[in-house]
């Protein structure tokens, strides 16, 4: 029976313990182990069993080529087999970034698991993870199914903010959110540009979004801009535009 003595829709309470228990032992195994391996290591179990439902362990079969589908998508769920397009960016800082990629396909694998889409879960679980991530995580901060992030680690949100589903947070030169901003769905955030007569040069621009400032559906701050607080860029259904 679910558990309505919130007003809001709400897990069962056996499944809210459990769900507690889980984000609460992730928590505790990042926060212990910074090292890339051990990282990737507690993903690969993790996703090994959300994935397949059983624990990683066994050899693979890798000379049957009718095996050849299920030793991919096997080998696929350890980060260390796993390489991000982020990873190949010149201005990459490889140490920072190297220590988070097993986060950030955790983060992406989730989301695209059938788990992924529980509401309830997936904006703790982000919010969890988001914290050994990004170089702020405020309090109280809400993030729905499907945000991307470039590096993570150039990101930094402040409390209260709301980012919707499927928005874009591309912090290579580093986006600061303010309290209380909100990032609709869709939108794009980026913080960095392209030379114009050379497409392969390209200049790290910090990008702010003020304190309170809204960031419509689909649209998109350029790198380098300034969101003052309290602005609206875009329009949203209820604006008379």
């Amino acid at each position: 029976m679910a558990n309505t003595n919130l007003g809001v829709p709400h897990p069962a309470l056996e499944a809210e313990e459990v769900y507690r228990r889980w984000i609460a032992f992730l928590d505790e195994e990042f926060t212990r182990h910074c090292s890339p391996v051990r990282r990737s290591e507690v993903v690969r179990d993790q996703l090994y069993q959300l994935y397949l439902g059983r624990p990683h362990g066994g050899k693979l079969n890798l000379t049957l080529t009718s095996e050849l589908p299920g030793n991919v998508v096997s080998l696929s769920l350890d980060p260390e087999n796993v390489t991000l397009e982020a990873g190949h960016f010149v201005d990459v800082d490889r140490e920072k970034f190297t220590e988070r990629k097993p986060l950030l396909w955790f983060w992406q694998m989730f989301d695209r698991s059938p788990v992924g889409l529980n509401h309830w879960l997936g904006l703790r679980f982000r919010c969890m993870l988001g914290r050994h991530i990004f170089a702020h995580m405020g309090a109280g901060v809400k993030i729905y199914h499907g945000v991307e992030v470039t590096y993570g680690y150039n990101l930094s949100i402040g409390d209260g903010v709301v980012i919707r589903q499927r928005a874009l947070l591309d912090d290579r030169g580093g986006i600061t959110l303010g309290n209380d901003a909100v990032i609709g769905s869709y939108a794009r955030i980026f913080s960095h540009s392209h030379d114009a007569a050379s497409y392969g040069k390209v200049k790290m621009t910090p990008t702010l979004v003020g304190a309170g400032a809204r960031i419509a559906s689909h649209a998109i701050v350029l790198g380098g801009q300034h969101v003052a607080e309290g602005e609206v860029v875009g329009a949203f259904p209820s604006d008379p535009r």
